[in-house]
């Protein structure tokens, strides 16, 4: 047998010997993804089988009753805490986050500062925003076990998650769009708001959706702060003044009826109901960011 036979016949043998790390972590990376699906479609499907035929018409009652124990006030009351929370945290910051990238000094120590202190406080457990709140909002603002109060303290749990994922979409967006309009005479701002903001708006939209899904799903702060009335702030006949009213959000509703045993089915009702809203929020959010991109 000629060498350049052998050569070929112990090729794929070399290659086989080669390539087995690579088949091994692609099998391992495999099972891993086939155990998160499982899990997550395992989980899903008991809600789903549990709380599905629990939903009756009385579980969408406007008023709350200890017969009904509606999650219609619940529900209300968490569309308005994460419309309050997140009206002032992304404000704020996306402004932050707009003033470390392209107005501070490049490599200075504030922006040093502010970026360590984001992601600490983004490991930092709810419950310790939830007894701040308790002690600053509701004791020496005064505000009391109240929407106002749980809403402030979700924008401050949302606020380092939506400054970090603003800096990384205008960090993402390419240095030389900036430099090509200062060339065309563009000013600071100007380039901010034409230029880098638009083709940030899909990364700066999914820090939001993150951060609507911390308010949505959050109870150990809230029921230090915002507590658990079941009741739909009265916003038509108080006005501003209503945010001072206690509420329950659907998840410390879930929480309620769970701890007290008596409505536990009810209680998984409640899950398929909050599961629904988190789809559809999902699927908006997922609308809006294809539509910016392709207008952009």
């Amino acid at each position: 047998m000629s060498p350049a036979t052998c050569e070929a016949v112990a090729a794929p043998a070399r290659r086989a010997r080669r390539d087995w790390p690579t088949l091994a972590l692609r099998a391992l990376v495999g099972f891993g993804a086939a155990l998160t699906l499982a899990v997550l479609a395992g989980l899903v499907g008991f809600v789903i089988v549990r709380g599905v035929p629990h939903i009756t018409a009385d579980l969408f009652a406007w008023e709350y009753t200890s017969e009904n124990v509606s999650l219609m006030p619940a529900l209300v009351s968490t569309l308005l805490m994460a419309a309050t929370s997140l009206g002032v945290a992304v404000p704020v910051g996306v402004a932050a986050a707009i003033y470390l990238v392209e107005y501070a000094r490049p490599g200075s120590r504030l922006v040093a500062v502010v970026r360590l202190t984001c992601e600490t406080l983004q490991g930092v457990p709810s419950i310790v925003y939830g007894l701040f709140g308790l002690l600053f909002f509701t004791g020496v603002l005064g505000w009391g076990l109240s929407l106002a109060s749980g809403a402030a303290t979700l924008a401050l749990m949302v606020l380092p998650v939506i400054v970090r994922t603003t800096e990384e979409a205008l960090m993402a967006v390419p240095q030389s769009w900036r430099q090509g309009s200062f060339a065309l005479g563009a000013g600071r701002l100007r380039t901010v708001v034409r230029c880098v903001l638009p083709s940030a708006a899909p990364g700066i939209a999914g820090g939001a959706l993150l951060a609507l899904g911390r308010c949505v799903g959050e109870v150990a702060a809230l029921l230090f702060t915002a507590g658990t009335v079941a009741q739909v702030p009265d916003l038509l006949g108080r006005g501003p003044g209503a945010l001072l009213d206690s509420c329950r959000t659907l998840a410390t509703h879930m929480y309620v009826l769970a701890n007290e045993g008596l409505h536990v089915d009810e209680a998984y009702a409640c899950a398929v109901v909050l599961l629904a809203l988190v789809i559809v929020v999902n699927l908006a959010t997922n609308l809006t960011m294809r539509l910016l991109k392709g207008s952009r």
